[in-house]
């Protein structure tokens, strides 16, 4: 071998770290194959028509409900995106293939309705099927129309895409739901996809790749059985939930009147801690103040749309319907959820620190997120709270010198 040769040729120390960089770029490519449009570096905020109106829409519904966002100052609060739901399209696509606006709900067409809704500083989104009808068989999906739909949406100025899985040709999730992330890719504008799969074929294991959230559950409804089994699959999850993808146990059904107050506290306590998107499903337009006050709790919101992305999960169950819940938060912080699932009495709850992720000897400030208050003293080891039945208590524990 030539005297030059060996010196062009890199160390076994160069030739690992080439290696760990190839691997590095195919774990990462994965991602960024299908999805690079930076959304959802934090669960989305929003509402949605489907949980209090159903197909029940129209233009009218959309514009005083942008207009009620800003109004109780939940826009300002964070909810951005004014989601059409089912129902929204004419019955069929127009001889040349397109979807159209329901002309009779909504006369001015979709690309108005977005540019009243922006107008507001909000954020238009609308709804299809991964397959051949949507699931109110009402209006046409959009399988083997990926292409064209995705580049009416985008003209439309359409911001987000929630993708359902009804009346499908059998295909699997995994074929279908990538053709429209790359159809929403190819566009050039940025639409958040939120898969709609229901918790399929694993879907938290690959939604990464192909949307900003997916959904882990079916669907919520309006009870206190409903909500907290919905809360409990997504959990299984966890550690697939990041910033630009989040796990998705359903839409908000806080204020529908389902459920009782504090029980619509735990609902909203356990979406904040477990990094789902936050969806409103109530008519925000007579809103009362009772669920205005939950949803724009400033502090549970922070700890839902924390930088770090941390889906926080169920640490500890004690059986007989208690349990600790706990994420990891910025600035070395952990939000604790004490729950008292049980319908007969109060219980004393108690996060131990090797349960929540808080090393032995740490003393922590804790602060009340509901009551906006910081308890007196500091915690070292554990924090223990009385919790009535079918309600939480919310916790955001800050480390502190001794």
């Amino acid at each position: 071998m030539a005297p030059d040769a060996r010196r062009c040729r890199p160390s076994p120390a160069a030739v690992l770290l080439l290696m760990l960089a190839a691997c590095c770029c195919r774990l990462g490519g994965a991602r960024r194959a299908l999805l690079d449009n930076g959304l959802g570096l934090t669960p989305q905020m929003g509402w949605n028509s489907w949980n209090h109106f159903y197909c029940d829409i129209n233009e009218t519904v959309i514009r005083t409900t942008a207009d009620a966002l800003v109004a109780t100052g939940l826009a300002k609060a964070g909810y951005t995106y004014v989601n059409l739901d089912d129902c929204w399209a004419d019955d069929q696509r127009t001889k040349e293939g397109y979807m159209t606006a329901n002309p009779n709900t909504f006369p001015s067409g979709i690309k108005a309705l977005a540019d009243y809704v922006h107008s507001k500083g909000l954020k238009l989104g609308i709804y299809s099927s991964a397959g051949t009808r949507t699931c109110s068989d009402r209006m046409p999906g959009s399988l083997g129309h990926e292409d064209t739909d995705a580049n009416t949406f985008a003209s439309w100025d359409v911001d987000y895409l929630k993708y359902d899985n009804c009346y499908t040709d059998g295909t699997p999730e995994t074929e279908r739901f990538p053709r429209m992330s790359r159809a929403l890719k190819s566009t050039g504008r940025p639409i958040f996809f939120s898969l709609c799969e229901w918790g399929y074929m694993d879907v938290a294991k690959w939604g990464g790749a192909t949307g900003n959230s997916w959904r882990t559950t079916g669907d919520i409804n309006d009870t206190w059985t409903s909500m907290m089994d919905n809360i409990d699959r997504n959990d299984a999850f966890a550690p697939y939930a990041k910033p630009g993808g989040w796990n998705d146990p359903d839409m908000l059904e806080v204020g529908n009147g389902g459920m009782t107050y504090d029980e619509y506290v735990v609902h909203f306590s356990l979406w904040a801690i477990a990094k789902a998107p936050l969806i409103i499903g109530c008519d925000v337009t007579s809103i009362s103040e009772e669920t205005l006050g939950i949803l724009s709790n400033a502090e549970v919101i922070a700890i839902n749309q924390d930088r770090l992305g941390v889906q926080g999960k169920r640490v500890r169950n004690y059986g007989n319907d208690l349990e600790v819940w706990a994420g990891r938060l910025t600035r070395h912080r952990q939000a604790v959820l004490l729950l008292n699932r049980g319908a007969a009495s109060t219980a004393s709850v108690t996060a131990a620190w090797p349960d929540v992720g808080i090393r032995p000897g740490v003393s922590v400030e804790a602060r009340d997120v509901w009551k906006h208050e910081t308890l007196p003293g500091k915690f070292t080891g554990s924090l223990t709270a009385e919790v009535e039945p079918h309600s939480c208590k919310l916790f955001v524990l800050t480390p502190v010198p001794r």
